[in-house]
């Protein structure tokens, strides 16, 4: 079992969860927001803000898995994109590692620019079909 500590005030991040929740087999994985006193305070090792700014997953061993090693993991346990533990290898690593910790840093920014182009898109859209 895996267990993915994640910001359900990101609209990134609840989006992505909502898809694993498709995904997650019985018991594969426990979603935790970060953003829920309750919820977090099961797990006295994990620091709120460390989790705001990099992805936490937390193994059956008992290993924080960061950033990309956490993303990775969690699509392995609901079986899904085995194409991505090719940003482990070595050299790619860096550079994947580099990007998602641009990614991460601009998240929010990000999920702004990307739900006003959906919108000015599905505007337009509507103005055509009126």
């Amino acid at each position: 079992m895996l267990t993915l500590f994640y910001d359900g005030n990101c609209p990134l991040c609840a989006a992505e969860i909502r898809k694993l929740k498709g995904y997650a087999h019985k018991g594969a994985l426990v979603l935790i927001d970060i953003n829920n006193d309750e919820d977090l305070s099961s797990f006295p090792m994990l620091d709120y803000h460390a989790a705001l700014n990099t992805l936490h997953a937390l193994d059956d061993k008992g290993q924080i898995l960061l950033g990309l090693d956490a993303n990775v993991a969690v699509w392995r346990a609901v079986g899904k994109y085995p194409w991505l533990r090719v940003l482990r290898w070595p050299l790619i690593r860096i550079v994947a590692d580099c990007c998602y910790r641009i990614f991460a840093n601009n998240r929010h920014r990000i999920s702004l620019w990307l739900s006003t182009r959906a919108c000015k898109e599905q505007c337009a859209v509507g103005e055509r079909h009126e």
